[in-house]
């Protein structure tokens, strides 16, 4: 399903076949949490600017409104009226980060829902049964995500019962994929890899999921509080333990340099809700840096958001106008802030993966690593 086109120092140019479509890699995936993308972007918006996969939640979407309602309404595609490619996480981060009282056990989590409070219970069966009515292409297995900085002693403790969790994970979806009524048999389960800053238990972890041979593998519990430079090092020590005939997906990065970055050490797949995010609160991204476009000097500015920009509003409207939005509190502000900001990633994509073919990546990197993260 992955073929390794080509490969620049630890970069690398691929291709991974879903049963929605072709996935040309190194890919951001635009992030539908709960089946839409935040700031007003539709499934047809996503076409039109570049998006390759579309990432929603397992948590939040079991929470609301329901997977089994969407499993007999067709699935999340036919539900969202997304035709390409789909990620969905497996609950088990915002299940960490959103439930305040929650208990852990051999068998799963115990929490109380962050909507009504009610009393929810996930491992690893139930991840995967909710995912697999949800019909993705590419399932998350369920693990624990692990809170920067933590003991060492509890780190391997909870690596060790994420491996059992992943063994659990693959039994259940080949049983949910087998079933006369699956939404989506092709779906695939993706491994993820924890173990912290610890690079020893990184590697011995990252060694013991490869075993399960799955269609790939995530490295998870990064960008949480460590350093960017902990976070580079962390890559590095397991991008070599990884399979190399396998797509690699780092979770919930980043930036446009941790992106450039990572690829530079060897990974495929990205997410972040960092562009919709930073977008609704007038943070750009632009070929030369980030601008804050509530700021006055914009308040008579006749140009585009960023004149090497081909987005839909860069196209169309002015800064002026689009700072007016803003100060406002016009909706349309955040929908054209999201929809520049996701384009300028995917299009960010579409360069690297152009450098890489042409050999080029290395000077890509080089020229835009200091440049990207910088503020205008």
């Amino acid at each position: 399903m992955f073929t390794l086109l080509k490969q620049e120092g630890r970069a690398r140019r691929g291709r991974l076949e879903t049963p929605h479509g072709v996935v040309e890699t190194p890919v951001f995936m635009n992030v539908g949490t709960q089946a839409a993308i935040k700031g007003g972007l539709s499934a047809a918006d996503l076409k039109d600017i570049g998006c390759q996969v579309e990432l929603s939640n397992t948590y939040h979407l079991h929470v609301r409104p329901g997977d089994e309602l969407i499993r007999d309404l067709g699935g999340l595609h036919k539900f969202m009226t997304w035709d390409g490619p789909m990620l969905t996480d497996s609950g088990g981060f915002q299940i960490f980060s959103l439930a305040s009282l929650r208990k852990i056990n051999e068998d799963g989590v115990r929490f109380n829902s962050h909507v009504d409070g009610r009393k929810i219970f996930m491992g690893p069966e139930e991840s995967m049964r909710i995912q697999s009515n949800l019909g993705s292409d590419i399932a998350m297995a369920f693990d624990e995500c692990i809170k920067i900085p933590s003991p060492r002693e509890y780190v391997q403790k909870s690596c060790d019962r994420t491996y059992r969790w992943l063994e659990r994970c693959k039994k259940a979806l080949a049983e949910y994929n087998s079933m006369d009524n699956a939404i989506n048999p092709g779906q695939m389960l993706f491994g993820i890899n924890q173990g912290a800053v610890f690079h020893d238990i990184r590697r011995r972890h990252m060694e013991q999921i490869a075993s399960l041979d799955l269609p790939g593998y995530a490295i998870g519990g990064l960008a949480v509080g460590e350093t960017a430079q902990e976070m580079y090092d962390t890559i590095e020590a397991v991008e070599e333990c990884m399979p190399k005939n396998k797509p690699r997906y780092l979770m919930g990065v980043g930036t446009p340099v941790n992106i450039l970055e990572a690829v530079y050490r060897g990974v495929d797949f990205f997410d972040c809700v960092m562009p919709t995010r930073n977008g609704r609160h007038g943070h750009l991204n632009t070929w030369a840096g980030i601008i804050n476009l509530k700021n006055k000097k914009y308040e008579r500015d006749e140009g585009p958001i960023d004149p090497e920009c081909g987005c839909p509003v860069c196209r169309r409207y002015s800064r002026a106008y689009l700072r007016h939005l803003f100060k406002a509190e016009e909706v349309l502000a955040m929908r054209f802030a999201a929809m520049h900001n996701l384009y300028f990633y995917n299009e960010l994509m579409r360069r690297i993966r152009e450098a890489l073919d042409k050999g080029e990546y290395t000077a890509f990197w080089a020229k835009y690593r200091d440049i990207l993260d910088r503020r205008i």
